[in-house]
């Protein structure tokens, strides 16, 4: 069973008790910044995020099996106040407490049930290099994405690709795909960039990474980039678990050389993954 998975088990066998990430990621073995990463690369959701709907969904069941008092159902779900409860399962479900008590009816309801990871995303891994990466200075459009919401990230490339070329103090013929400043929710920065000399003269709009020399794991994704999460996802389920390493608290990044046409999605990345020794 790999860490994930012994979350998704840890979750489901006690998510009526008071949880937070620090005890779902000493469940699976792994630290906190692993398990923050290797969730949502393997689910698609947040730690958090999935233990608060888990608990809404029972509690949405308890709610449509007759509960007499929402406030307890509320207390046990998490929340210190009704208020609270309201306004966390009106944004998950669309529908109040009340009105599914009422009704007595989940049909409307998109419920959260317990998650079952496909082996499917699975995939044989080439080992990676082990790499000092130097200091980078990468400079392009950023964006602010959710785990379950990244399908804007083409399109940033796209409006990207048009200033390829016409870069102040471009440096190289690679391009850079940088994913920083997550939180404990699944959110997370993506830059569309590339190496540049200096920050002067940007473009209008381009955003300034800087990112400090880090010892990498640098995994070769040959497949077309669609396919990018099995390969995250053997990396953060299978490899690093393996391994001496952990993920260090540092930007990951997608290295697209020239042989990647960005026309076809084909023609291979590195996936550079910074880590630390356990």
């Amino acid at each position: 069973m790999n860490p994930v998975e012994q979350a998704i088990w840890f979750i489901e066998s006690h998510f009526a008790q008071p949880l937070d990430l620090d005890d779902v990621a000493r469940s699976g073995g792994i630290s906190r910044h692993h398990m923050s990463r290797a969730f949502v690369v393997a689910t698609g959701r947040p730690v958090i995020g999935y233990l608060r709907a888990r608990r809404l969904t029972e509690a949405a069941r308890r709610l449509a099996n007759g509960a007499p008092d929402i406030l307890s159902v509320a207390l046990e779900a998490g929340y210190g106040s009704h208020e609270a409860f309201t306004r966390a399962f009106g944004d998950l479900f669309g529908i109040t407490p009340e009105q599914v008590r009422a009704t007595r009816d989940l049909e409307a309801l998109n419920l959260v049930e317990p998650i079952v990871l496909d082996a499917s995303l699975r995939t044989d891994l080439p080992p990676p290099r082990l790499e000092q990466g130097r200091a980078l200075l990468i400079a392009g459009l950023s964006g602010r994405y959710g785990c379950e919401g990244p399908g804007g990230i083409p399109a940033q490339w796209q409006r990207f690709g048009e200033h390829i070329g016409h870069i102040p103090g471009a440096l190289g013929d690679a391009a850079y795909g940088v994913v920083l400043n997550g939180d404990d929710l699944g959110n997370f920065d993506y830059v569309s960039g590339v190496e540049v000399a200096d920050f002067s003269d940007l473009p209008e709009g381009f955003v300034s990474v800087r990112i400090p020399p880090q010892l990498y794991a640098v995994f070769h994704h040959a497949e077309h980039v669609s396919t990018i999460r099995r390969t995250m996802h053997t990396i953060y389920t299978q490899w690093l678990p393996a391994s001496d390493y952990e993920p260090a608290d540092a930007p990951f990044f997608e290295r697209y050389g020239p042989e990647f046409d960005p026309r076809t999605g084909e023609g291979g990345l590195e996936a550079w993954i910074p880590i630390k020794p356990k």
